[in-house]
């Protein structure tokens, strides 16, 4: 599995150089990373409600009238990536709730459990609870197929039926390269979130986003939706980078679970997909698991929800079609 970072390892020297000819302007490059903090989450806010967990703040968009329906989104993203267009396909007939996962968006992080899926499972779950959500269909894209997957595991009895949509649920070969490599280092971790939130342009998060969506292109109005600069926070660069270079450990210990769950799953994935290759998770996931359906998207990369989103409305009624009363 790739998470796309969108530097190599020449960007990264280059960072690493900066690093030090900067090192003793910390108070100006922070005074200038937390002045675009706050404009950025100015011009971002909220879209839908707070909940306290355990004293930390949850974001839970919802919407709609129905059966429950959770959207966890994936890796450096939030609740914004199905308010652009999913949930508006869903609303008719379920009640959709987008949570934003620990660390990213508005949802508080939740201390050293932040880079544990199934810690936010649990905590996102306590948030449903307070939500009134009974039995819902949880759908996970990308990172938050993982959390999907602990979220039943922890609660087989009480969740509806899964929807894994290009999923990083399976351990993967190989190490992290590029800015995952960098930012787990302690230089790259103290230097490297303020000097980006500081002066990287917001066009960089372009030039990922059209990493992350090829070979399909980044829709129209998506860029200015999602607001990239929720995710260029120092704050969110480093709960992100924790996340993934994290997850492997915690999915070597989930996957020999996974035959134990026999709720219905829909597992969707792109056949290009460069980030998720299906190959290494959705194909081994969907055969681990007793009760899953496997779709591959012939020429769909890693964002389906956005290629293909009638695909992925279909899948969802499957899932619910296929659960139990």
């Amino acid at each position: 599995m790739r998470f796309t970072g969108g530097m190599g390892g020449r960007a990264m020297l280059g960072m690493a150089a900066l690093a030090v000819l900067v090192s003793g302007c910390g108070a100006l490059i922070d005074a200038r990373a937390t002045a675009r903090e706050t404009a950025f989450e100015t011009e971002f806010p909220p879209t839908g409600q707070l909940i306290e967990v355990n004293g930390t703040t949850v974001h839970a968009h919802v919407a709609g009238r129905g059966p429950d329906l959770i959207l966890l989104h994936g890796a450096s993203g939030s609740s914004r990536d199905f308010t652009f267009d999913l949930v508006a396909r869903l609303q008719d007939r379920y009640r959709v709730i987008a949570f934003d996962r620990p660390g990213l968006g508005w949802t508080d992080p939740i201390g050293p459990q932040t880079q544990n899926p199934i810690a936010q499972a649990e905590h996102l779950r306590a948030a449903a609870d307070q939500l009134g959500v009974r039995d819902p269909i949880v759908l996970g894209h990308s990172y938050g197929g993982a959390v999907a997957l602990a979220w039943a595991m922890r609660a087989p009895d009480r969740t509806r039926a899964l929807v894994v949509v290009s999923g990083a649920t399976m351990p993967w070969p190989g190490d992290m390269t590029g800015w995952y490599a960098f930012i787990s280092t302690p230089l790259g971790d103290r230097v490297g979130p303020p000097l980006l939130t500081a002066f990287a342009p917001l066009s960089l998060g372009d030039r990922i986003m059209a990493g992350i969506f090829a070979p399909q292109p980044v829709p129209a109005g998506y860029a200015d939706h999602i607001g990239v600069g929720l995710a260029a926070r120092r704050g969110s660069y480093r709960a992100n980078a924790a996340q993934i270079t994290q997850l492997r450990p915690y999915l070597r210990a989930m996957a020999p679970g996974y035959p134990r769950l026999t709720l219905p799953v829909e597992v969707i994935h792109g056949a290009a997909d460069t980030i998720v290759p299906p190959d290494i998770h959705a194909l081994p996931l969907s055969d681990a698991l007793p009760d899953a359906a496997l779709t591959i998207l012939p020429g769909q990369g890693h964002m389906p929800q956005h290629g293909d989103p009638q695909a992925i409305v279909d899948a969802i009624d499957r899932a619910a079609a296929r659960a139990p009363r």
